[in-house]
């Protein structure tokens, strides 16, 4: 059994596809539609190799939460109030973690 090509590999295989081969040959929605579809996959294989995951997890398990959802409900109820600068710091280090997938490169001159 082989590991090539990886998840990663086979959906920058089809960002490629569409990015190229689909927009190359056609004209208006349907070559918006690809673009837009390849920009979808290629998010889903920047996810799919994030290394940044486990310090998202890390800062979330510092202030005792499991997920965004739960740090977000306890915030708006003003549970962690006096623990301002711990939040702020969990909170950047989520948001550089999503700004990875969505917008690469952004936070690399920050």
């Amino acid at each position: 059994m082989t590991n090539r090509p990886t998840a990663a590999e086979l959906v920058a295989a089809v960002a490629d596809f569409l990015d190229g081969d689909v927009r190359a040959a056609t004209t208006g929605q349907v070559g918006f539609h690809a673009r837009v579809a390849a920009n979808v996959l290629r998010i889903v294989e920047r996810e799919l190799r994030d290394t940044t995951a486990a310090s998202a997890e890390a800062a979330l398990q510092d202030l005792g939460y499991t997920d965004e959802d739960s740090l977000a409900a306890a915030i708006r109820a003003g549970q962690l109030d006096e623990r301002g600068e711990d939040v702020i710091a969990c909170l950047r280090v989520l948001v550089r973690h999503r700004l990875s997938h969505d917008h690469p490169g952004y936070d690399d001159s920050r």
